[in-house]
């Protein structure tokens, strides 16, 4: 009873103990605990507010952005291209190396990019030299020249990409074109239109004529890429890959760089290449200026 404060000394006398009403005993032993409560709370909605403004922050850079998104299958890579190219206002740039593309995907990018130049975008295409001389390229090309589009070619490109308005990307990770990435994060963005600006910057314009012809040492301008390859130790599937080209094309120039530098060998082509010099200085592009 004294521990929970019903009995307490009398004042008069204190030898005896007088019983003290139950709401008055509760209320006295409340009080402290309410205000140890009222006291925790308060700190409680100081600290909330201390630390508001880093929540915010933290939820800004939890919050998913889906900046990398994996698209399987040409149905859904298809789907969202079609999607990003009617958000794109400005600009599209893809980088196309060559293949031969199927009817089906010629007549898709052909839709795509029509819908686009009606719109006002603008278009620039990045393909390998081997395109001037592919009849499905060309005629593609001639059914949009009409749009702000333009069309350069360069020896040699890695891989197929795509950009829209510097927003998103897309990039191939299979070879089948099975399976792609798309790219909307800005960082990620804004570095792969700098690859596009430094091949587009080293490229001829479509209408500039053909890159192949006869330099002053005898050598063609795909000659000169070869060498390049060949001293890097590409066997001829790789560099006719890289180059978009058929095999046995790459070994014809292979043969006319052979036959240019009298070699009677393929360990003496390396030999002669190098001691050459014609790969010291990056080589003049014929049929036109180099962009600077």
């Amino acid at each position: 009873m004294i521990e929970f404060d019903l009995l307490h000394p009398d004042p008069d006398d204190p030898s005896w103990l007088r019983p003290v009403p139950p709401a008055i005993a509760l209320a006295q032993r409340l009080n402290p605990i309410e205000h140890e409560i009222t006291e925790r709370r308060q700190l409680s909605i100081e600290l909330a507010d201390v630390f508001k403004p880093f929540m915010a922050l933290s939820a800004q850079a939890t919050t998913p952005t889906h900046s990398i998104t994996v698209l399987e299958g040409r149905d859904r890579i298809n789907a969202a291209l079609n999607l990003a190219a009617g958000q794109c206002q400005v600009e599209m740039l893809t980088v196309q190396p060559s293949n031969r593309r199927t009817e089906r995907s010629l007549v898709q990018g052909l839709e795509r990019d029509t819908t686009l130049i009606e719109r006002g975008v603008r278009i620039r295409t990045l393909y390998q030299h081997t395109a001037r001389y592919s009849p499905e390229k060309l005629a593609y090309v001639e059914q949009l020249s009409k749009g702000k589009v333009e069309y350069r070619t360069i020896d040699e490109l890695v891989e197929r990409l795509i950009i829209c308005d510097e927003t998103v990307a897309f990039i191939p990770t299979r070879d089948d074109q099975e399976v792609a990435l798309e790219l909307r994060h800005p960082g990620l963005v804004r570095y792969l239109i700098k690859v596009f600006e430094f091949m587009w910057g080293r490229s001829v314009p479509l209408s500039a004529g053909a890159p192949y012809e006869t330099a002053a040492d005898g050598i063609t301008d795909i000659q000169h890429s070869i060498a390049k390859l060949l001293v890097e130790g590409h066997v001829d599937e790789a560099i006719a890959r890289r180059l978009g080209m058929n095999v046995r094309t790459c070994r014809a120039h292979i043969a006319k760089l052979a036959a240019a530098l009298g070699s009677g060998s393929r360990a003496q082509l390396g030999f002669l290449i190098a001691e050459s010099g014609i790969l010291k200085a990056d080589q003049p592009t014929t049929g036109g200026e180099r962009p600077s």
